[in-house]
This record gives structure tokens, sequence and C-alpha cells, in this order.
């Protein structure tokens, strides 16, 4: 998902807008003076206010083969003259895209181009139409990349290599057998820049969704007392985690049934219109002789449009919580639709669930 801190304001199309195009193509022409600046915005332009930003993305592409002479390896080399950070760095990953899109026919001279451009705008896109092709040759490459001293380079390793990147097409071979991508994980899983370890722990967390006896074999492999691994697994294994996943739970030192005397939740206010808040108290009392590590989460249960439900697992708190001791939390959360969830009146369930088992539950109504 794209993001920008500045251009919250503007809606992610416009990203690429008339402004967009005619400042591409007076760098192009200043690079090329053969470049057709004419061709290049009639094919950008028409039609511009019909597409949504990934097809305005790959239009630049398209434009630019077109209005640049030459072969392949020329038109990258004129790319290679303008490419430069911009302020909004999606912007920049349209140099990747044409690299993805018409060298795929000349796949040494596009990864090198790749391995330059990914510094502007990330390649993890264009990258995959040649692990598609070629994923034997590709992945060697991405293997010397994950050593690069470039953190751009390093990250485009993990996260071109990522089996169902989100925006990304998704890489079968890879979703049906990870092991290919092993040596980029293990030589990125101490990496001193976080734009990496994110990358590596969105990897993983892709593969636990299909394979997760094999993520616990990697980073059980991992030194776990390294911070930055630590870090890694804790993120890798988030969705394992909500899931409550019970060999995941037991890595993670989460795995024994908590020893609690009493667990009460409370919700208010009982009804909740949409748009408000809804207050969670929760009150924990231990009947442990020693402290205990406990993973707190909660489940909201959504009332979907069919009547059914469908549940989602929010993370609240992880505690070492002492003999003979009580907790009390308390957490607002907004109730308001968002693009990807769409709220639906009714009684709304919510559990509370302590490493992975769910020991007591509330509801609230919620009213349109």
């Amino acid at each position: 998902m794209p993001s920008d801190s500045s251009s919250t304001n503007v809606p992610f199309k416009d990203w690429f807008g008339a402004s967009r195009y005619h400042r591409i193509a007076e760098k192009l022409a200043g690079a090329e003076p053969r470049f057709d600046r004419e061709l290049f915005l009639r094919i950008a332009l028409e039609g511009l206010a019909e597409r949504e930003l990934m097809a305005r993305l790959r239009q630049t592409s398209v434009a630019a083969d077109a209005a640049l002479p030459g072969s392949f390896s020329d038109k990258v080399a004129v790319l290679r003259k303008i490419a430069a950070p911009e302020s909004n760095s999606f912007v920049g990953i349209w140099y990747a895209d044409f690299v993805g899109q018409y060298g795929t026919n000349h796949t040494k001279k596009a990864l090198a181009a790749l391995r330059y451009f990914t510094r502007f705008g990330s390649a993890e896109f264009a990258i995959r139409e040649f692990i598609l092709q070629d994923p034997e040759f590709t992945l060697a490459e991405m293997i010397r990349w994950s050593t690069d001293q470039n953190e751009h380079v390093r990250r485009l390793a993990s996260e071109g290599s990522r089996p169902r990147l989100p925006w990304g097409k998704q890489l079968g071979s890879l979703v049906a057998d990870p092991r290919p991508t092993r040596e980029i994980l293990d030589n990125l899983c101490e990496d001193e820049s976080l734009y990496v370890r994110k990358s590596v722990a969105n990897h993983l967390n892709d593969i636990s969704k299909d394979h997760p006896d094999y993520v616990l074999e990697v980073v059980n492999s991992w030194d776990q007392r390294n911070p930055h691994v630590a870090w890694i697994t804790k993120h890798a294994l988030r969705t394992l985690i909500k899931k409550a996943d019970p060999a995941t739970l037991d890595f993670m030192g989460f795995g024994h049934p908590p020893k609690l005397a009493a667990v009460t939740l409370s919700l208010h206010p009982p009804q909740v219109r949409l748009g408000d808040h809804l207050t969670l108290s929760l009150e924990i009392l231990s009947r442990g002789s020693t402290a205990q590590s406990l993973l707190i989460d909660y489940v909201v249960h959504y009332v979907k449009a069919s009547g059914g439900t469908s549940r989602k697992v929010f993370k609240w708190k992880e505690i070492m919580l002492g003999s003979k001791s009580s907790l009390t939390l308390k957490k607002r959360q907004l109730i308001r639709d968002f693009s990807t969830r769409k709220h639906y009146a009714g009684s709304h369930q919510v559990d509370i669930q302590i490493n992975g088992r769910t020991l007591t539950s509330n509801h609230f109504n919620l009213i349109l």
C-alpha cells in the first residue's frame, strides 16, 4: 500500500497527475534531444481521469517507451540520467516499472538497472516479472543483492521475493515452496537497517500463511539473543500469534495455560453509535505462586451483512504478572467504517484471549 506523508491530502492516483507528467517530459527532453515530448504527453494524458494509481504508473512507462528513441539499453541510459529521489518515493517506482515491462528479453541488463533504480523507488513489483520468467537466475542475483552495501538493494532482495507481496504479482512457486529465498533471509536477519528488517518480517509472515512449521524452523535457527533477530521474529510470527498457533505461542514463551483466579471484562457504553468510542476495561487476578508471562489480546466478532460474524484479533499487552498480583487495563477503540471494514448494526461479542486461550467474553450493541 503506498504512503507518503507529504501527500496526505492528495488522492493516491493524483501522484501521477498532469503536472507530474509535464515535469517528467521536461526531464526526458533535457536528457535526450530526440525525445518526442508531444507524443509522451498525448499518451500519458489521454484518458487520465479514468485511470487509477497503478494504471497511471504503468502509463508513464508506456508513454516513455513510445517517445524515447533507440533500443531498450538506450532508453534505460536516459532514465539513468534523470533518475533522482522524488518528494513522493512511490513516483520513483516508474523507472523500475519501465524495466519490468520492456526488459524481460534483456535479463542481465534489466537486473542491473533494477539494482540501480530501486534506490529512487522500490523495484519490488518489477523484479517479479523476472522471477516468474527465470526464477533460478533472478534469485541467484537477489541472493548477491542481500549482501549489498546499499540498504535499498538489500531490502529489494527480500521484498521483491515475498511470495504474497500486496499489490504485486503472486509468486506461485514460492508460495508452494519458500525454500529458494532462505539464503536471502538468513543473510538479512541481523541487518542494521529497520527498513530491511521490516521486509524480512513481512516476507516470513507471508510464508507463515502456508508453511507455519517452516517459518518456526527458520527463526529457531537464528540467534534470538540478537535484538534485530528478536524484533524480526516477533513481527514475522504476528499472524500465527493472532491465530493462537500452539507451536508459535510455545516458541514465544506463551505456551503455558495462564493461572488466573479471575478475568473480568467490562464494555462501556453497552450501546455504541457508529463513530463513537468503546472503552474496554479488563481486570485480572493471578493465582500463580510464581510470576507468569501473559500475552493478552482481544477479539471482536464483527457482525456481517449476512447476519453472521467475522473475528478480528487486536494486540493489547505483553506482561510479566507477578505472583498473586492483579492487573487492570483500559483501552478505547473508535468504532467507525474503514475502506477494509464496514460495520453493521447488532450485538458484537468481544473475547479476551490470553496465551491463545479465550477466558471471558462480553457484548456491546452497535447502533447505526
